[in-house]
């Protein structure tokens, strides 16, 4: 493979990446052909030594999801390590997948549950103003504190553990890249 059919693969794989962190690894790897070809090598060899640039970008996609959650830690960041994760084998899905659709559907349901009970709890607790009573206006305004508190506690474990489960998938995301590598290795050096 040529360096400039490499460097389109590669280019290629990385699309949805900033143009920057793209540029940034085009720019790396053309470092490596430029190395190679001074000493000597065809730019061939180099690519076969590379790897298959496709799943390289895979590689490197996964790694920026990485790094971005574990800077930002927000749902945008989340769906990019997830996404990134998936995207490194098909063998990954079939496996994650029915594991994550019913606890992600499941986490769904909390923050919704909360959301709603939240305004429940607040409608509560205005409507308690309009009673007669000074007691039953303190105990449903009360009433509705309690809700909204039990709404917003239901919230935040929700999100601890949505944030757990992310962290998770990152330390599975690098534990696979960490157990597959020296197999990758090992075929390429083979081909």
């Amino acid at each position: 493979m040529s360096r400039e059919l490499f460097l389109g693969r590669l280019r290629t794989g990385l699309a949805g990446l900033p143009p920057e962190t793209i540029e940034d690894y085009v720019a790396d790897y053309a470092a490596h052909f430029d190395e190679g070809v001074a000493a000597g090598r065809s730019e061939a060899n180099v690519a076969a030594g590379l790897g298959d640039p496709a799943r390289l970008a895979r590689e490197l996609k996964a790694e920026v999801g990485l790094k971005r959650w574990e800077a930002e830690r927000n749902p945008s960041a989340a769906a990019t390590a997830i996404f990134g994760l998936l995207g490194l084998g098909a063998i990954d899905v079939l496996i994650l997948l029915p594991i994550l659709l019913p606890i992600l559907g499941v986490l769904l349901g909390f923050a919704i549950t909360s959301v709603v009970g939240f305004g429940a709890g607040a409608f509560v607790f205005v409507s308690g103003a309009f009673f007669d009573a000074v007691r039953e206006i303190a105990a449903v305004m009360f009433a509705g504190l309690g809700v909204m508190a039990g709404a917003v506690s239901l919230g935040a474990l929700t999100a601890l553990v949505t944030v757990g489960l992310v962290n998770a998938l990152v330390w599975y995301g690098r534990l696979h890249l960490k157990l597959l590598k020296p197999a990758l290795e090992a075929g390429e050096a083979r081909t």
